[in-house]
Order: structure tokens, then sequence, then C-alpha cells
């Protein structure tokens, strides 16, 4: 109702625009002074009249000085007569131009008709307006419970050819795909088609691209929806949506189904507030039982992304509905360097870009992040007018990526900068000499994001597991920079705020997740459960006494002072190293990895 109004204002006043235009326009046409038949038959006497032209009735009269008149004689009399009745004798009445044109009345003009037809045109066009937005509104209260999902282009097919690393995954997906390409062969041995296929893996891992994958690769229709869009404010309409989806997918048979963050519909029954009545519960059950509906003669699979799937509902997961669940891990530093050589291609690189160096450096990175990295090298070589990118630039986007850009405006003083260098080599010079801490790759004083200085420590080979010993060196490392402050600087700032929170951390988890405590032993300590109630909340639930609490409470104090110790020893032992490094730092802002080694060989 509101467009409405709105529109009805906006026509109103264009109409009274150009109502006043034509008025103004008409206002301005000078009209021809009318005259009666005596005073024209005295102008013909006189001889002051050029031409008459008789329309029907009307007679259009130019006198000699060039001026227009008018006049009406009577009808059924034409003119001559009518002049002669009135004594004008036929030598002026040849002397006048005389000539015939059609009735005036027999065709309307169209200056006429503006008066009349301008405010017609826009009463119809206003009300056709607002008859067809009720229309729109009325066809989309009937398509209300229509699913949204897309249909993806088929002349833009991904294949796995286009998916770099992954490899576990692509073997567990091509057995969809031969599914999906000769059924029949599966069928003759009584093998059932599988009805779901869950893709598991942190944010960034390619999930989506897998699945489009998966659809490249079979040539067949692909459509796409997130478990948002199935759930609206108004109960039943999640559930319309899904049975139209799968409606939609079997006249497209055979095909694929993709439902992207299924958790946000898939979540654990009961949880909510909602009780039996809540719209999410109402979409899930209408899924399953779509799933369950599915026969063997139907060609059509659900694939579902998801990296919560601890929250799942356990009926999503038993065989039957989602029988294959496939994990795509972080890539390791192959795939890392295949993905960068993909996104790599269209962009102007230098010859010397090593992207296995890349690759060495970005631990961790999944493959969006990747994709990210070297997007941020292309704008930040535009940006610099350059036509290539370099080696330095992809290392410095590196960094952006993981730390933020650079605050040039953030200016510290000679007092901040020379306590950030102790605090830096302070990390680096005790990384070094751990022989379980991960090797320093560069050090900056250069403030970044919102830290005022950093050092990239890079593990030489991908861990999957990590040691005891590992954890002690870590803590030892965060520590480092602290220590170096209160050495040589003889004073503690802020900047060790958040080594000591990580360094707490993994304190915490050493005792109560992996049990590598002697003293509290082999056990785990507490259960973090995700309590919804107005929102979500994480919670732990402490399965241990108060006692013990205080234990481990003690023994994260001593873990954290063991890794400080041992990080002031090294410090104390290597001072002639750690005046070398401040020094260079103080100079140059950045050591890197060969540089670095160099200092302190």
């Amino acid at each position: 109702m509101k467009n409405i109004f709105k529109n009805f204002a906006v026509f109103f006043l264009v109409f009274a625009i150009i109502a006043a235009i034509f008025s103004l326009y008409s206002n301005k046409i000078e009209k021809p002074e009318e005259m009666n038949l005596g005073q024209l038959v005295q102008e013909i006497q006189n001889e002051q009249i050029k031409s008459i032209q008789v329309k029907g009735n009307q007679l259009d009269i130019t006198l000699n000085d060039g001026s227009n008149r008018i006049s009406k004689k009577e009808s059924g009399e034409s003119l001559t007569t009518l002049l002669s009745n009135y004594g004008v004798s036929p030598e002026k009445i040849s002397r006048l131009e005389l000539t015939v044109g059609e009735e005036a009345n027999s065709t309307f003009s169209f200056s006429s008709l503006l008066p009349f037809l301008i405010p017609a045109l826009f009463i119809l066009g206003m009300i056709w307006f607002m008859m067809r937005q009720v229309q729109g509104v009325n066809n989309r209260a009937m398509t209300f419970g229509q699913s949204g999902a897309k249909l993806a282009d088929q002349k833009t097919k991904v294949t796995f050819k286009d998916v770099a690393g992954a490899k576990e995954a692509k073997e567990d997906l091509q057995e969809i795909v031969e599914f999906l390409k000769s059924p029949q062969k599966f069928l003759d041995l009584g093998a059932k088609i599988p009805k779901g296929v869950l893709l598991l893996g942190s944010p960034g891992t390619g999930k989506t691209l897998l699945s489009r994958a998966v659809a490249g690769e079979a040539k067949v229709p692909f459509f796409h929806i997130s478990g948002s869009e199935f759930v609206e404010m108004f109960v039943g309409v999640g559930a319309s949506r899904v049975r139209d989806l799968f409606k939609k997918a079997k006249k497209a048979s055979p095909c694929i189904i993709f439902i992207d963050e299924i958790d946000a519909v898939g979540r654990q029954r009961g949880s909510g507030l909602g009780g039996s009545h809540d719209e999410r519960e109402q979409t899930l059950n209408q899924i399953l039982t779509e799933m369950d509906g599915f026969d063997n003669q139907t060609n059509v699979i659900v694939l579902a992304a998801t990296n919560r799937h601890d929250v799942l509902d356990p009926a999503l997961l038993r065989p039957g509905r989602f029988d294959r669940q496939v994990v795509i891990d972080m890539p390791d530093i192959k795939d890392r360097e295949e993905i960068l050589n993909i996104h790599a291609k269209g962009k102007p690189m230098q010859k010397n870009v090593d992207l296995k160096r890349v690759a060495q450096r970005t631990p961790g990175f999944s493959g969006a992040d990747l994709a990210n990295v070297l997007n941020e090298a292309a704008i930040m070589t535009a940006r610099k007018n350059e036509k290539i990118i370099s080696q330095e630039t992809v290392l410095d986007s590196i960094e952006k990526v993981m730390l933020g850009p650079e605050r040039k405006s953030h200016i510290l003083s000679d007092k901040e900068k020379k306590t950030t260098a102790y605090h830096e080599a302070g990390h680096a010079v005790v990384a070094h000499y751990l022989e379980h801490a991960d090797p320093v790759h560069k050090i900056s004083i250069i403030s970044r994001g919102r830290a005022a200085g950093y050092t990239i420590n890079l593990p030489e080979e991908d861990k999957k597991m990590h040691s005891y010993e590992d954890f002690i060196d870590d803590m030892a490392v965060l520590l480092g920079g602290r220590m170096a402050e209160k050495i040589f600087c003889h004073e503690v700032t802020t900047g060790a705020s958040n080594d000591l929170e990580r360094a707490t951390a993994i304190a915490r988890s050493l005792i109560t997740q992996f049990g590598m405590n002697e003293k509290l032993g082999f056990r785990t300590f507490g259960k973090k459960e995700e309590m919804v109630f107005l929102g979500k909340e994480i919670h732990e639930r402490r399965d241990y006494s108060e006692k013990t609490a205080e234990s481990i409470d003690h023994e994260i104090s001593n873990y954290v002072q063991q890794a400080a110790q041992s990080a002031e020893k090294i410090i104390r032992e290597h001072k002639e190293q750690m005046e070398k490094i401040v020094s260079v730092l103080m100079e140059k802002e950045t050591i890197e990895k060969e540089e670095f080694d160099n200092l302190v060989a």
C-alpha cells in the first residue's frame, strides 16, 4: 500500500506539471479577432479585404495589412449571394481571392483534443500501473511456497580438473559421477543409488566447487540453494519449498540438488524455543521425508555442505539419507602449490615468482585464502601502477591476508620502536634455539592490523599431529617477547597481551583436552556444549570437582612459568645476537630468513 500511494503521488505531480505547461502554451496562442457581416461588407466596400477562405459557415479573412479576422455566415447560402444581397458590386467581389475549404467541424484539430486526451491517458496509465502492482503482489503470494533453487548455467561447467588438491574427496565423488552417468550397471547388481552425500570441511576448502565439479563431470542439471532460503517467518513455507524443490528435481532427473550450509535447517531437533511447531524443524522433517521417498529409479542425488557437522540431527546422517560423508581437509603444501597455479592463470607474473615458496609460507591456508592472496597481490600491483606482479608483492599480500594492511600512519616513538624491536627479536631468538619450534621466516616492526610488529614462524613441513614438546616450545616462543622486554627495557608493556592469552590457552589445552599432564593423568576435563536460548551460547559442562579445578589452575600457571624461564635463559645466553637483530631492525625495520640466519650464525 505504501508503494501504491507513492506511485499515485508521482503520477499526480507529473500530471500537474504537464497540465501547467499545456495551459501556459495554450494561453500564448493568439486567436483572430471576430467581425460581423456588416463590418465585413464595409471593409469590402473600402477595398481593405485581400482574401476570404470559406470553411462551411466560418469565414477566415485576411486583410491587406496581413492581419487575420474571422466571421460567420448563414448555413446553406453562398458567400457571393450573401454579399450581393448586401449590395456589394460584382466588380468588388471579383477582386477578392475567394477559396473554399473543408468545414471546420468536419475534423477535429489535435490541439483541441489535447486538454482531454492527456488527462485521460495519465489516469488510464495510473490505473494500469496500480493494477499491475496488485497483480504482482498476488503472483508473489501464489509463488511464496515455491523453492528459490537456481539452476546452474550449463555453459560454464566446472570439472575435477578445475579443483586442485582434495584427491581423496574427488575419488569418493567419482563414484557419484559414475552413478549418474550409467546407473543401470549398478541397478543390475541390486545396488541402490546413493540418496545423499554430505561434504564436511572447514570454510573455504572448496565444498561448493567440488559439488559443481560433480555436476560438470556427470553433465546433469545442478540445482543449488542455501539452507537459510527454506526458512521463513510463516509456518509451513519451508516445507512447501522443499516439496517444490524435489518435485522440480524429479522432473529434471538425473540431476543434483546442492544444499549449502545445511546446518541452517538440519540442526538437532528440540534445541530451540519453538517446540514441535518450529519452522526449521518442519523444514527438516520434510527434507527427511522427501529423501526417504526416493525410489531406486529416481536418479536424483542430494549434495549438502556444512562446516558444523557436530550440530546436525542424527536422522540426517543415518544410512538411507546421507549415505556418504566426504571430508575435505585443508590443503597440504603440494595442494597449495596446485591451487596457486590455478588461481595464477590470467594474472601476469614475473618469471622469478616462485609459487612453491608462496605455498611454504601459507600453512593452514584454505583454497579461498590462497585465491585471496593472489587477488590482493594483483590489487597491490595495480595500485602501484605496475603491469606485472612481482614475488615481493605476492609475499606482502600473504602478510596482508594474515595480519591486515600496513598501518603507515601508525608512527611509533623511538622508545616504542626499540621496545617493539626487542620484543620481536625475543620471539625470533627463542624460536631459533628451541629444537621443536618452527623456523623464523621474517621479523618486522612495521605495524600491521592491530600488531605493532610481528615475527613469522613457519613449519618446514605440514603437521597433522603435535607432540608435547611442540606445545612446550611454542609457549616459550610466545613468552620470548615479554622476557626480552623485561631483560633489555627493564619494563613490561601491553604488547604481550595476545602472547599471554595464546600461551595460557595452550597450557589449558594440554591439561583439559590432550591429557598431557602427568599430575592430572590421561583424561579430559569439561565438555563444551552449545546452548540455544535467545541466541547461541557456548557452555562448558564441568565434570570435575572444585579441588580438581584448583589443580588445573595451578598446573596452567606452572606451564606458563616454566615457559617464561626457558625463554629468559635463552635470551640471556644470546644477548649479543639480540643486540645485532635489534640494530638491524631499527635501521631496516624488516629482516628476512636468510639475513636472520646470518645474524644468529
